[in-house]
């Protein structure tokens, strides 16, 4: 650092106006040597500081050379300013003292001194300019050590390290770009298992050798084709159908989806996927279509070994005796929905058919409490599920018949059984120990009473389903509160459930799904209060007057694990 000294020695009143003149040339030199010493001591922009740590992202070639150019420009524009400031500062203050005839300094000491402060101040200016070339020159061999390889090359090598374990082998992608990545049979393999199947879909008409990938069964295992025959009316080309039945058949998918289908179709589909040739699909749905008991029979001659689980869903012209041609051994989920000509004797062929059956499912209107006693004793070992929805004339003795014939019951469904009680809840939590679900949604006649007899003796209960049961209130709630093992929670439209009853599910720190949708007398403060649950992974408020936007918004902020449906 360089610091110029003036000695000035004292002068008569008459020559002040001569020293203010020399007194500002001399404080002018001082603000510009202060301002080089801040210049110097101030550290530089980032782009040409050495100091800086070293940028985790990728830059390109062009960014450093500029970089590198900014820094020398910067160099030489700042010294060429300091350097010009300090000169006009000299030749001001050496003016000044030339021209002042009341100096007490000579024009020879005037100058000596100039030419000091002038060899300083050029001093000075050498130094800093050093000092930034360092600093750039700093700052450029740290950009060239960061960044001499090509953001290819580094891609490249990541993609290099992308190991895929194979049969216990470790094996390394040799794709040296993006384009070969995407055509590498082993990374796209592992890659498009992060996609749903409607999305690979898409994928696979993207190219031949994507579709060849993706054709392969373990891509489709979770997903169920529909084929539309409403819709392949009016098209009557035959090679269209098969393109898409051969293109079924190549994926391997385990089910597949009539809907619409006539007897016509249904020997047609039987044709291309009958045992031989379709190995791979264990299950059928046929929904809302006008096959007939022929129909049904000739589909089920050709594939009733491969069929092992089997929904027939608004198939309204099968009746009875065509489930008796089409039922097989090998079936263990059976699903019967909205067919109106299912009545008792559809539960006795299932009852002598099929004594593997693991689930039955069963929406009828005309099934009465005498079809509940036909199950034999063999399904009272298999049969674990069954959902009865709809089925007006179930009473508390058809309950009776179920509790005789099905005692290893798990999963317990009786949506809509309107002459459902209190009396047959009781029956059922005395008897059916093993119940893990329980659906009582629809059922008008269930109280409070029902949910004490549940409390107390179905310990092992994990879920059940209260929707639509108007009778049930707060202290029926609190009844349920008690059980530990409870995780799953469904109050919709439970109108009755109050603050009280919502404050008695704090203490519920297992539940994880709870529903209060249509419940209108619950405040916004009792809803709050459910951040208090901490494994809550799902909650449903839609049609809740209470659940305000602001609401929505603490519960989302306080249960970020929790999926509020609103």
């Amino acid at each position: 650092m360089f610091l110029l000294c003036v000695e000035v020695t004292c002068t008569p009143p008459t020559q002040t106006a001569d020293m203010s003149t020399i007194r500002r040339a001399y404080m002018e030199i001082s603000n510009g040597i202060r301002g080089l010493r801040l210049h110097r001591d101030q550290s530089p922009p980032p782009s040409v500081s050495a100091n800086v740590p070293t940028p985790t992202t990728t830059t390109s070639t062009t960014t450093t050379t500029t970089s590198i150019s900014l820094c020398s420009t910067l160099a030489a524009t700042t010294s060429t300013t300091i350097t010009t400031t300090i000169s006009s500062a000299l030749s001001s203050f050496s003016t000044t003292l030339t021209n002042s005839k009341s100096s007490l300094l000579s024009i020879r000491e005037a100058s000596s001194l100039t030419s000091q402060m002038q060899a300083s101040a050029s001093a000075t200016a050498a130094a800093i300019r050093k000092t930034i070339q360092r600093g750039a020159e700093g700052s450029s061999a740290m950009m060239a050590g960061k960044f001499s390889r090509s953001p290819k090359a580094g891609i490249a090598r990541r993609i290099r390290r992308l190991n895929q374990s194979l049969n216990g082998r470790e094996h390394r992608i040799s794709a040296d770009s993006i384009s070969e990545l995407m055509m590498d049979a082993r990374f796209v393999g592992r890659f498009f298992l992060y996609f749903s199947p409607a999305e690979r879909g898409t994928l696979c008409r993207v190219c031949k050798k994507w579709r060849k990938i993706l054709y392969s069964p373990k891509y489709w295992s979770d997903a169920m084709p529909v084929i539309s025959y409403r819709h392949w009316r009016y098209s009557h080309d035959p090679a269209e159908r098969k393109h898409v039945y051969d293109s079924i058949l190549q994926r391997g998918f385990d089910s597949v989806c009539l809907f619409g289908a006539t007897d016509e179709d249904a020997g047609e589909f039987a044709c291309h996927f009958q045992t031989g040739k379709s190995h791979h699909l264990r299950s059928l749905c046929i929904r809302c279509a006008n096959i007939t008991d022929a129909g049904l029979e000739v589909l089920f001659r050709k594939m009733a070994s491969s069929i092992n689980h089997l929904e027939l869903s608004g198939c309204n012209e099968v009746t009875e005796s065509g489930l008796w041609t089409c039922l097989n051994a090998k079936i263990v989920s059976l699903c019967i929905m909205d067919c109106i000509n299912v009545a008792d004797d559809t539960v006795g062929a299932i009852a002598q058919l099929l004594p593997s059956l693991y689930e039955l499912k069963l929406q009828a209107y005309h099934v009465t409490d005498a079809a509940l006693a036909l199950f034999s004793p063999k399904q009272s070992y298999t049969l674990h599920v069954l959902r009865l929805t709809s089925c007006w004339e179930v009473t508390n003795n058809g309950l009776v018949n179920i509790v005789r014939t099905l005692p290893n019951l798990s999963v317990l469904g009786l949506s809509g059984c309107s002459k459902v009680s209190d009396d047959g809840v009781e029956l059922l939590a005395d008897n059916l120990r093993r119940l893990r679900v329980l659906d009582l949604s629809w059922c008008p006649r269930i109280s409070d009473v029902s949910l004490e007899y549940i409390a107390c003796d179905l310990t092992l209960l994990e879920e059940l389903v209260l929707d639509r049961c108007p009778m049930i209130t707060d202290t029926g709630v609190g009844y349920l509160s008690t059980m530990g093992s409870l995780h799953k929670v469904f109050l919709r439209y439970c109108h009755n459930v109050r603050d009280p009853g919502l404050r008695h599910l704090y203490s519920m720190r297992k539940l994880s799904h709870l529903s209060l949708a249509g419940c209108s007398h619950v405040s916004p403060n009792a809803l709050c209060g459910l951040t208090r649950l901490p494994n809550l992974t799902e909650l449903e408020l839609s049609n809740c007057p209470s659940a305000t936007q602001g609401v929505v918004r603490y519960l989302r902020e306080n249960l970020y694990r929790c999926l509020v449906i609103h």
